[in-house]
């Protein structure tokens, strides 16, 4: 009972560290390779911008690594990426209200009419 118990625990510990988060403005190279679709090359142009400055937020990252687009970041932030501790998509840029999209073509439907 109690082997498996540890046994238990043992494993758990190792599903949380395999499921870590990997900072990109702290991880070392190993460490960005680890991140699923994140090979050499992306790795070592991830860390050379690193060095002129850290990375503000998802947007600087994209704007300023090759490579990375808002489908790689994507896919980067659900195997594990982040910026600054935030996946991609969890500041999400304010949206306009539904109200105020919906009352666009009501007006030009009836200024048509006139």
């Amino acid at each position: 009972m109690l082997k498996r118990l540890l046994m238990s625990l043992l494993l758990a510990l190792c599903a949380g560290v395999a499921f870590a988060a990997v900072d990109v403005n702290k991880a070392d190279q190993a460490a960005l390779e680890s991140v699923k679709g994140i090979g050499p090359a992306l790795s070592t142009r991830l860390l050379d911008e690193r060095k002129k400055s850290a990375y503000k937020d998802w947007d600087d990252l994209i704007g300023r690594v090759k490579g990375v687009g808002e489908g790689n970041a994507q896919r980067f932030s659900e195997a594990g990426l982040t910026v600054n501790g935030i996946g991609y998509g969890a500041t999400a840029k304010p949206q306009k209200p539904v109200a105020a999209v919906a009352d666009k073509p009501a007006a030009k439907a009836s200024s048509a009419g006139k």
